[in-house]
């Protein structure tokens, strides 16, 4: 068939349709109802969906995470290089939930039960099963740290009651990093202020790198409720990002939902919806 024809089939094909509309919106009226009839599963509009689906399946996310790891060690190695006789030993800070372990399970659960935001609920009853990995690259670099004689301490704030600490334990234990004992994780219950061990272990070692998910894993002061303040303290201390501080990348949770909902756990309503929604396009190409 040649272009002519090509071309003529789809004006007539065109008109044909432009008539069916002009006529009294034919097209409209045509029965749906094998579609209506359908089930609607909610889980596909989840808001979750494509944060959990990039950090499950992207080898971009992947490949940020080895990247931030690497960058951790060139810092070390240049740390140790400067190192002399005499001088404080060196020590690494790093934060636990989505900066060494991967809580991917979690989060494709609450979709599987049309959940869309966190829940604190369904966190204390899945954390406690060990059902963590070690975020690609993070269980070398602490291997390699432990080879110089350098320390890994792990700081997390979290809160299941009373045996909060025994399962953050048991979680370093079950993935079988170095330094996994009481003297080298600091859990906080009552507040995410995670400044006190920060001092604490400065008082002591030479800290090479801080590694978190969170802008509050470096500084208090980040924990605003503020979105253009937030980013303007980032802005602050941008030398730091990639020197002193390292960050690992997660799009489902953390101070910047606080920053947005006002509360770093916002309820699942229409009107928390309608916040992301609105956070989401405050920067939106208004089509003109």
């Amino acid at each position: 068939m040649n272009d002519n024809r090509v071309n003529r089939a789809e004006d007539e094909e065109r008109r044909r349709i432009l008539a069916l509309l002009l006529a009294g919106g034919a097209i409209a009226s045509v029965p749906t109802a094998a579609a209506d009839d359908a089930p609607v599963d909610e889980g596909l509009n989840n808001n979750l969906l494509w944060a959990v689906a990039w950090k499950q399946t992207a080898a971009e996310y992947r490949a940020l995470c080895y990247q931030a790891y690497n960058l951790a060690r060139m810092r070390l190695d240049d740390a140790l290089r400067q190192q002399k006789t005499g001088d404080r030993p060196l020590a690494i800070i790093t934060d636990m939930d989505n900066t060494m372990l991967h809580v991917g399970s979690y989060w494709g659960y609450l979709i599987n039960v049309n959940r869309d935001f966190f829940d604190d609920a369904i966190w204390d009853e899945w954390l406690p099963n060990n059902l963590v990995t070690a975020v690609p690259g993070s269980r070398e670099f602490f291997d390699y740290c432990r080879e110089n004689e350098v320390d890994v301490f792990y700081v997390t704030s979290r809160n299941q009651g009373e045996r909060t600490y025994e399962y953050a334990l048991a979680q370093l234990k079950y993935l079988e990093v170095p330094f996994a004992d009481e003297d080298h994780l600091f859990v906080f219950r009552e507040s995410s202020d995670k400044t006190p061990a920060r001092d604490q272990i400065a008082a002591d070692f030479d800290v090479v790198v801080l590694l978190g998910d969170n802008l509050n894993d470096y500084k208090r002061d980040y924990y605003v409720k503020d979105i253009d303040e937030r980013l303007a303290l980032m802005e602050r201390d941008r030398a730091d990002w990639g020197t002193k501080f390292i960050l690992l990348p997660n799009p489902t949770d953390g101070n910047w939902v606080r920053a947005i909902f006002g509360e770093s756990e916002p309820p699942p309503t229409d009107e928390n919806r309608r916040k992301l929604k609105a956070a989401a396009t405050r920067l939106a190409w208004d089509g003109h």
